[in-house]
């Protein structure tokens, strides 16, 4: 896969009292870029109770460079920027652009999977590592070699 993109719309309920976007919108798109991944390749949340499965984020930061308001076209692109060879671990950027040219926040996510009955870390099934390697791969991106 070459890019995996989602676009989102800013609406009224999004801004905060100077007119443009709350931080913590920025992280909601983040969550929802990767879930909408997760859910076009397949992972659904149905799925994932099935493997007593599920996401967890170690750090979630985002730099914010350009102000978004209400008005300006958004979309969000996520690439792989590190993972563990078993798919185990995981990192995630997430570049949002206004208008089309303008990088407006970056969010790097570390991830990881947990088992929901033992509530302990957990290696993917083969058809989820794989999926997670067909995300788009940032130019910094790397293997990491399990612990």
């Amino acid at each position: 896969m070459d890019t995996y993109s989602k676009n989102v719309e800013v609406r009224w309920s999004d801004l905060d009292p100077n007119f443009h976007l709350r931080h913590s919108v920025y992280y909601d798109w983040g969550a929802y870029a990767r879930l909408s991944f997760m859910q076009d390749k397949g992972i659904t949340a149905a799925s994932l109770v099935q493997l007593h499965l599920g996401p967890i984020l170690f750090r979630e930061e985002c730099v914010f460079k350009r102000e978004i308001t209400f008005g300006d076209k958004v979309i969000i692109f996520v690439q792989l920027s590190k993972s563990r060879v078993d798919g185990s671990r995981w990192s995630m950027r997430h570049e949002i652009y206004k208008n089309d040219d303008t990088l407006s926040a970056i969010i790097n996510v570390d991830g990881a999977w947990i088992d929901t009955i033992k509530r302990k870390l957990a290696i993917p099934p083969e058809h989820i590592r794989l999926s997670f390697e067909d995300l788009p791969r940032s130019a910094d991106f790397e293997w990491e070699l399990p612990r």
